[in-house]
């Protein structure tokens, strides 16, 4: 089976307007997109039909600390299954709320995306699922095969010391629902998020030890940058195609 390669339009930095007609350009036809309004859904798939693209997830707003967030977040289930679309990712956090009362809103909420087989992840982000371990112990926690885990390759080193993204990854393999693609120089609270093969991720690795569980993406490209650069247009488009190229060369593309 073929992993899905996918490009978050974040990658494009403020030059999103060219991302499509670039992604089509270099062949690269899955993207990551925030979720559009219910009325502009036919006019956004249009734009995507136009340019051969396929919106292989949607970015989504969760805020778990609210007592409301099941039904806030039914529009947005109703949108990506209008769409065909069946991954969410998702950023969650749950500070100062229940923890258990979080958990039962996330069960809830994959309950309900269940209905559409989608799979909602969640970011490799604080405090939920900033490395293996706790990601591990979230998942246990909800018990719900649709709510899953984006595993971000460079968030892992940005929020913990002394890990590996490939160590991270196998704590949780069975419960990885999607992937960003981020290279980092590995600094603990560092931005430097460089072109894909320029920092510490083991790339080759990290698809070889998801393959091997089953899974094959989306794998989506989140080029982030690096602190105190100004890459213009064609410098964002290079990162990009200098990304989707280390992919070619190690091959898993």
């Amino acid at each position: 089976m073929k992993n899905i390669i996918a490009c978050n339009l974040g990658s494009y930095r403020q030059f999103r307007d060219g991302a499509y007609a670039h992604l089509a350009e270099i062949g690269l036809t899955n993207v990551e997109i925030g979720v559009p309004t219910p009325e502009s859904v036919g006019a956004l798939q249009t734009e995507l039909n136009a340019h051969g693209l396929t919106a292989t997830s949607l970015l989504g707003s969760c805020d778990v600390q609210s007592e409301t967030v099941v039904s806030d977040f039914q529009t947005t289930l109703d949108t990506a299954d209008k769409m065909g679309v069946k991954i969410i990712f998702v950023s969650v956090h749950a500070g100062d709320a229940d923890i258990n009362a979080v958990y039962d809103r996330l069960r809830a909420i994959g309950e309900n995306a269940a209905s559409a087989d989608i799979k909602v992840c969640l970011e490799t982000h604080p405090d939920l699922v900033h490395n293996g371990d706790i990601a591990l112990k979230t998942m246990q926690a909800v018990n719900h095969p649709n709510i899953c885990v984006n595993f971000d390759t460079g968030n892992v080193y940005y929020y913990n010391h002394n890990v590996t993204a490939v160590t991270e990854v196998q704590k949780v393999i069975g419960h990885v629902g999607a992937v960003h693609l981020k290279d980092t120089n590995g600094g603990y609270r560092t931005w430097n998020f460089p072109t894909l093969g320029e920092g510490v991720v083991d790339f080759k690795a990290v698809f070889q030890t998801l393959n091997d569980a089953g899974f094959y993406g989306p794998f989506t490209m989140e080029l982030e940058g690096v602190e105190g650069e100004n890459l213009d247009e064609s410098g964002a488009k290079a990162r990009v195609v200098g990304s989707l190229q280390h992919l070619k060369d190690i091959g898993v593309i």
